[in-house]
């Protein structure tokens, strides 16, 4: 299990040394960096594949745990949990992210940024990696942070540009709110049960909501702060003003972060979280209405765009809200087989879009409010025969 979050590793070693040996090389000798990237996400794509089919099978859940701090009163583990959920998100990634990657190989060529680019999106695809196989609260808040970290660095990659340094910040703000609700829920929930192993915290929890031993105000509201951070990955309302200005970001960017993973994200905490929830009604309401609000506004705001990423990104939104009421309502299996098939489309359509760019680019110019405006498309295909 432990080779999922690791192999990619030395892909990000190899690029990082060869973006300070060569930062000014041949168009070829970049494109020879990349190659580590695409060849060992393969390898974890396959090794995902494999315990995917084992746990349709039935196959057990596995989960190694190593000791890292042991203490009279606290002790914590870092370790590796595959089980249907982890097996599923991780088959996910590493698919959409071998495609972005080979799709990008071409679109980036020129950029001269490209080393940079492989480097933080191999970062990005470790972080995610390692968020689905945690297997405690502390171990998933901080590959959440990394998660965010590499986003804001993905979003403003083309940092000299005011409005992709301003999309950026404003995408790294608004998850900070998230992120700081999400700690204070872990923190309040080890208040309570002493444990940030989520199988320990959940049976604890449960003894002590059937037994009337805590008070059902704070674990309401550790529960609320816990999605808050959902909400924010997700971009749920209120917290959705980040995602159509993180459009401002490289459309293979646009696909892996905002389509397939990243977003996701806060989804498959709802998921693991999902036993948690369940014996809080009140929760579960809340992330009802919060789908549904988000279902609503997501699809009339994707109505009135021209801006064709800008499209895509609210209609990922009104998506996102679907997947999030599914739970909401008691139907888990329903929001993941949404998230997948959800996530494999958004990502075509996100990197389809990509290509019309490039070809109004040589029509319009280089110029994103005339190449990504729809109201301008009309007789493309005069240009670009299908």
């Amino acid at each position: 299990a432990w080779i999922i979050s690791f192999v990619p590793i030395p892909a990000i070693i190899s690029i990082g040394l060869g973006l300070m040996l060569i930062p000014t090389a041949a168009k070829n000798a970049r494109r020879m960096w990349a190659f580590p990237s695409v060849s060992l996400l393969s390898i974890v794509m396959i090794i995902s594949a494999d315990l995917s089919i084992q746990q349709i099978n039935g196959g057990y859940v596995y989960q190694y745990l190593c000791s890292w701090i042991i203490n009279n009163d606290f002790s914590f583990e870092f370790g590796h949990l595959i089980d249907p959920l982890t097996s599923i998100m991780s088959t996910l990634i590493t698919t959409v992210g071998i495609m972005v990657l080979i799709y990008s190989d071409n679109y980036m060529s020129h950029d001269q940024g490209y080393l940079r680019f492989f480097t933080s999106m191999g970062f990005f695809t470790i972080s995610m990696l390692g968020l689905v196989t945690s297997t405690n609260f502390v171990q998933i808040y901080i590959f959440w942070e990394l998660v965010g970290m590499c986003s804001y660095l993905l979003i403003g990659f083309w940092f000299t540009r005011p409005i992709a340094a301003n999309a950026c910040q404003k995408a790294f703000v608004t998850n900070r709110v998230g992120d700081f609700g999400l700690l204070l829920g872990i923190l309040g929930f080890y208040w309570i049960t002493g444990s940030f192993e989520f199988r320990e915290l959940f049976e604890m929890l449960n003894n002590l909501i059937s037994n009337g031993g805590v008070n059902s105000f704070f674990v309401t509201l550790c529960a609320f702060l816990l999605f808050v951070g959902a909400v924010a990955k997700s971009a749920q309302f209120p917290l959705h003003v980040w995602l159509p200005d993180a459009m401002e970001g490289p459309t293979p960017i646009s696909a892996l972060i905002h389509a397939a993973t990243m977003v996701a994200a806060g989804i498959f905490l709802v998921a693991r979280l999902f036993p948690l929830f369940r014996v809080i009604p009140h929760i579960m309401g809340l992330i009802s209405f919060i789908g549904i609000i988000t279902v609503l506004l997501g699809a009339t705001l994707s109505l009135a765009q021209r801006d064709i990423k800008g499209s895509l990104a609210y209609s990922t939104m009104s998506q996102l809200g679907y997947i999030m009421l599914a739970p909401g309502i008691g139907s888990y299996r329903a929001a993941l087989f949404h998230l997948i098939t959800h996530a494999y489309s958004k990502a075509l359509l996100f990197l389809g879009s990509g290509s019309v760019i490039h070809s109004m680019e040589s029509i319009v110019g280089y110029s994103p409010d005339k190449s990504q405006n729809m109201v301008l498309m009309g007789g493309l295909t005069k240009y670009v025969p299908i």
